[in-house]
């Protein structure tokens, strides 16, 4: 797919994102807009993924460990065509099947039922662990925070996915350096994210986030690997695409008011 296309792609999820949060006046921007170009490139070039196969498992899947970014990854189901565009005005609704934090019980393309941080990577690593079982060659991938990194869950299953050689396994960290209170550096200090996977001994790809090549050649390299798992090191701005939101920490998990969204959409569409 041309990089054009994929940007194109990537804006309109990055616009819903925007539209969804606004519509709700609840949920979390920043590490939304900050993620959306590595799923975009995975939704559309990587994963087997269609509106036909969503609902079963014999394909590729994807795990959002930092399920609070749950409007980029119903942005992107959409721009797949997996669920309808207009449900997305019904996030965080009452009787709405779009949670707060995404549940797999209710919308087919959602793999793992997350929100609670850090349970994400050991979820995904059991899907991987049962297709070497059950003789299944589709892949599995999974979305972390930097600050979820934070969490000693997240470590016991990179030691497990290394210990059972799950090369089918591709995890993305999306590195933007900020979480709910603050810098990450200042909270605790995860980094070097990347020294640390290789440690638990993890195949390691450190990238830009936002840079099209990188992302397509780290996917590439990732599906080479043999015996180990694999870490994509995404760095990446908080709020990327709309100017008043990038790196700063308060749009973690605020709602722009109407003035906020429409200047927010009017530079998505300038893009």
């Amino acid at each position: 797919m041309a990089e054009e296309e994929l940007r194109k792609h990537a804006t309109n999820i990055r616009k819903n994102i925007i539209r969804e949060v606004y519509h709700a006046q609840s949920g979390h921007p920043g590490g939304s807009l900050s993620a959306a170009d590595l799923l975009t490139v995975l939704y559309f070039e990587v994963m087997d993924i269609t509106p036909e196969n969503a609902a079963g498992i014999d394909r590729d899947r994807f795990v959002l460990s930092k399920g609070h970014a749950s409007p980029l990854l119903y942005a992107v189901l959409a721009e797949k065509g997996i669920i309808p565009e207009e449900q997305l005005m019904t996030y965080r609704m009452i009787n709405s099947k779009l949670q707060g934090h995404p549940n797999m019980n209710y919308v087919d393309g959602v793999d793992m039922s997350t929100g609670s941080l850090g349970q994400g990577l050991a979820a995904a690593d059991g899907m991987a662990i049962a297709n070497k079982l059950s003789k299944n060659d589709h892949r599995i991938y999974v979305m972390m925070g930097d600050g979820e990194c934070e969490e000693g869950e997240i470590w016991e299953a990179a030691m497990a996915a290394h210990h059972y050689h799950s090369d089918n396994l591709c995890a993305i960290v999306d590195h933007n350096g900020l979480q709910i209170d603050g810098k990450t550096a200042d909270v605790i200090g995860p980094d070097s994210i990347a020294d640390k996977f290789r440690a638990f001994g993890w195949h390691v790809i450190e990238i830009s986030g936002h840079d099209y090549d990188a992302i397509r050649t780290a996917f590439a390299e990732a599906e080479t690997v043999k015996g180990v798992p694999t870490v994509i090191v995404a760095n990446t701005i908080k709020g990327k695409g709309v100017s008043f939101m990038e790196n700063q920490v308060g749009w973690h998990g605020k709602a722009p008011n109407e003035e906020q969204m429409k200047q927010a959409l009017a530079e998505l569409e300038a893009e």
